[in-house]
């Protein structure tokens, strides 16, 4: 069996397939770099880097982490749409993308699982104004002085220790606050 009959094209129709998905890999691999590039410049000037490395604490490498999953996803879209340029089974592309996306959430759910739950939490204690730079605050057994509070974590310096306590901990457990001393300057 040739592929010819494979694919059940005459020679014509074969060669005209293979050029097609050959065509559609080339271009899928161009346009992937440049459309990376092109996100990758838009989150360098919107700065998300630094963003969320001053506002959440996270110091990942996010415009690169995005840009990369946009040339990724779209090599994928080319490689499928190749693939079934050349008439292979549609059940085949289908469960090969599934077994992709499971994978790809799986991994975001992992990754994300307690940082949802923080940065909600973060929200909320904004929102509500709960706790502020300066507190006194006593959080199941520790005690110490709130030096920041972002919106995944909350510092607080207590016994000349740095504690970084989840902000998902504060909404879930009593928080016992008291307000900060005002230093007032000696009369003279």
């Amino acid at each position: 069996m040739d592929l010819r009959q494979f694919f059940n094209l005459s020679s014509e129709g074969w060669m005209i397939k293979l050029v097609a998905a050959i065509a559609i890999l080339l271009i899928g691999m161009v346009a992937a770099r440049i459309i990376s590039r092109i996100i990758k410049k838009i989150l360098e000037e919107l700065e998300v880097n630094r963003i969320l490395k001053e506002q959440a604490g996270i110091t990942l490498p996010v415009e690169e982490f995005i840009s990369s999953l946009a040339k990724y996803l779209i090599y994928l879209i080319a490689v499928i749409w190749a693939l079934a340029e050349l008439g292979l089974q549609t059940i085949i592309l289908y469960i090969i993308l599934i077994v992709l996306l499971v994978v790809l959430v799986s991994f975001i759910v992992l990754a994300f699982k307690d940082f949802i739950p923080n940065i909600t939490a973060g929200f909320f204690i904004h929102q509500k104004n709960i706790i502020k730079k300066g507190d006194i605050i006593k959080v199941k057994e520790i005690e110490g002085r709130v030096v920041n509070v972002g919106l995944v974590e909350t510092v607080i310096k207590a016994d000349g220790d740095t504690i970084y306590i989840p902000n998902s901990v504060l909404t879930k457990n009593e928080v016992t606050k008291k307000k900060a001393l005002k230093k007032t300057k000696p009369h003279k």
